[in-house]
C-alpha cells in the first residue's frame, strides 16, 4: 500500500490471561478510540484472545458489545497473539496489503486518538509502528513516577518493541511469519523478521498507552520486568 491509498480494514487485537481487573478499562478506552476514527473503513474489529483465563477475565470480554471473544488454552501469549490475528486474517474481507493489526494488551488502556494514529501510520506508508508505552502513575511512587518521567525525558523509548503498542501491515505480517509462539518477547521476534524483510519502521512517540507499571507480570520478563529492575 503506497501513501493515499485506502486502508480498508483494522483490527484491534488483545491477548487477554487472568487480567479481570484491567480488561473493562482497556475495553472501554478502546471502545472511545474507535468512536474517534474519522477515516472511512471497511470494518473495524476488537478481538480479544482469552487464553486459559479462570478469572472473570472471560465472562467480561463475551459480553462486552462489539467485541469477539475467543477462548483458547495457549497458556503462551504468543500462541494467543497470532491465533487474535490469524482470525482476523482469515475473516478479512480486505486484500492483506489494506488490512492494520492494532496490537495491545489487557492490562494498557489506549487513548481516544490511538487507532487514528495507526490509522495516519498505514495510510502514510509504514508497514510497521511502533509505539511508545507510559506506566500507570498509580502504580508507582510519586519519586518513582518523576523518576520515569526525567528518564523519559532524557532518552525517549520509542524505539523500543512493546506489543502493548504495536500495529503491523497484514501482508508483511504474514511474510515475516506472525508471532512466534514464545512465552515472551515474541513481539521484538516478530519486528525482528520485519527488519531482515526490510520492512518500513516508523516509530511514533506521540501514539502512547498508559500500562501497569505491576512489578510481577504474566511472564518473567516484559515490562514488568523493567519496573522490577529500575522502579
Amino acid at each position: 500500500m503506497s501513501p493515499g491509498d485506502p486502508l480498508d480494514e483494522v483490527a484491534v487485537v488483545v491477548p487477554v490471561n487472568n487480567e479481570v481487573q484491567h480488561l473493562p478499562a482497556c475495553l472501554a478506552a478502546i471502545d472511545t478510540a474507535v468512536r474517534r476514527v474519522t477515516h472511512p473503513l471497511r470494518r473495524l474489529r476488537v478481538v480479544v484472545v482469552l487464553d486459559a483465563c479462570t478469572d472473570g477475565s472471560a465472562a467480561i470480554a463475551t459480553s462486552w458489545p462489539g467485541v469477539e471473544a475467543l477462548e483458547v488454552e495457549f497458556r503462551n501469549v504468543g500462541a494467543a497473539r497470532e491465533h487474535g490475528v490469524r482470525h482476523v486474517i482469515d475473516g478479512s474481507l480486505a486484500p492483506a496489503a489494506r488490512l492494520w493489526l492494532a496490537n495491545t494488551d489487557a492490562d494498557s488502556t489506549v487513548p481516544g486518538e490511538w487507532i487514528s494514529h495507526h490509522v495516519e501510520a498505514a495510510r502514510a506508508g509504514a508497514v510497521v509502528m511502533l509505539g511508545a508505552i507510559r506506566p500507570d502513575p498509580r502504580d508507582l511512587s510519586p519519586s518513582k513516577y518523576r523518576d520515569w518521567q526525567r528518564r523519559h525525558a532524557a532518552a525517549p523509548a520509542i524505539a523500543r518493541v512493546h506489543g502493548a503498542n504495536l500495529g503491523v501491515r497484514a501482508d508483511a505480517y504474514l511474510e515475516a511469519g506472525g508471532f512466534p509462539a514464545y512465552p515472551e518477547h515474541e513481539d521484538v521476534a516478530l519486528v525482528e523478521n520485519l527488519r531482515r524483510l526490510g520492512a518500513v519502521i516508523q516509530s511514533n512517540a506521540q501514539c502512547w498507552v498508559q500500562t501497569s507499571a505491576r512489578t510481577t507480570g504474566r511472564t518473567p520478563g516484559g515490562y514488568a520486568a523493567h519496573v522490577r529492575a529500575f522502579y
